[in-house]
């Protein structure tokens, strides 16, 4: 099925179903994807199909292509609502994630003081410290938990390292409330296995989770766009909504994209 690249260090804006006028930070390669997870519903490819020897882009790079856009930008009237660091896989794989943290909140503050920093991480990288200290710096620290069961994980998100959801829960409490939690419901089958984790099975112990955790902020969403394996099904609206009514009994904020 079709999948996208993200191309250059900087693209956009688009309009985010979450987040606004968003504009895109890539600190990956632009002809392929390196990532943490292999998942089954990634809008840009498979890791296998997407693999490339490229090197990533610096900090100079990418802060020069930042900084010439958000000029661009600022000279037209239009500047975005925030500016997003996500990537074609993991963002904080580049080893100068934090580095292009700091450029990118110095560049907002001069060119566009009313945006917001935001990063998009599946959060296996969160407990480094120093990543874990950049984040922190971020207006929207977006931190992903598509669920709490280890099978279910396995299975969905496919990690392509050692991934211990209890660990990561801790993680995200660590942020003591500085954190959004992203998780996606989808339904559908793979391989014979039942995807639908708007299942009690599956939405009940993430409502613990998310009660240790404290966030300031959920985020939930299904698939909008074509998935690299067949089979993977977009949520119903109905089954989120209750989702969200129940996140936000819990007293937390919680928004919805379908």
């Amino acid at each position: 099925m079709p999948t996208f690249l993200n191309e250059g260090c900087v693209f956009g804006p688009v309009l985010s179903r979450r987040l606004g006028l968003s504009l895109g930070v890539n600190l990956n390669a632009s002809d392929g994807k390196r990532c943490t997870f292999d998942c089954l519903y990634c809008e840009n490819g498979l890791n296998e199909q997407r693999r490339t020897t490229t090197p990533l882009p610096t900090c100079a790079q990418i802060g020069a292509a930042l900084e010439a856009r958000l000029s661009e930008m600022a000279g037209e009237g239009r500047l975005p609502d925030v500016i997003t660091l996500a990537c074609n896989g993991e963002p904080t794989l580049n080893p100068e994630f934090c580095e292009v943290v700091d450029v990118a909140c110095a560049l907002r503050d001069r060119f566009a003081p009313s945006s917001r920093i935001a990063v998009l991480s599946n959060a296996t990288m969160a407990d480094r410290p120093r990543v874990h200290a950049a984040l922190e710096r971020v207006d929207d620290n977006i931190l992903k938990l598509d669920t709490v069961d280890a099978a279910y994980v396995r299975l969905l998100d496919r990690p392509q390292v050692p991934y211990d959801v209890g660990r990561v829960v801790e993680t995200l409490a660590s942020f003591h409330g500085h954190v959004i939690v992203q998780t996606i419901f989808v339904t559908g089958s793979v391989g014979g296995f039942d995807l639908d984790n708007t299942k009690e099975r599956y939405v009940a112990p993430w409502l613990e989770a998310l009660r240790r955790i404290g966030p300031e902020a959920v985020t939930v969403y299904t698939v909008a766009r074509d998935v690299p394996v067949a089979g993977v099904e977009k949520a119903p609206r109905e089954a989120i909504d209750a989702i969200c009514a129940r996140v936000r009994a819990l007293g937390i904020a919680c928004t919805a994209a379908y």
